[in-house]
């Protein structure tokens, strides 16, 4: 497993190297609410509470971008699968 910290509306690390299989949680710890959320659709988290978390496997190798939906301009991340 892998994790992600959104905090101070940001995410940490901002670009993940990861396995194939490898499920990546994300925790926000911000007291606004934040989301996880694909820009291809393939994955999307809902509103994150201060404290939730939210997971994800990764099953194929590829590149992944993802932003929050309510704080795009700011909140972007990458999640880089390899074989």
């Amino acid at each position: 497993t892998a994790a992600v910290t959104i905090a101070n509306f940001a995410l940490d690390p901002g670009t993940l190297t990861i396995k194939e299989g490898t499920t990546v949680t994300w925790t926000n710890t911000d007291s606004v609410v934040h989301t996880v959320t694909s820009d291809t659709g393939l994955f999307d988290s809902g509103d994150l509470a201060q404290g939730a978390t939210f997971s994800y496997t990764f099953t194929t190798a590829g590149t992944y971008v993802y932003h929050c939906l309510p704080h795009h301009a700011k909140m972007e991340g990458t999640i880089i699968v390899t074989k």
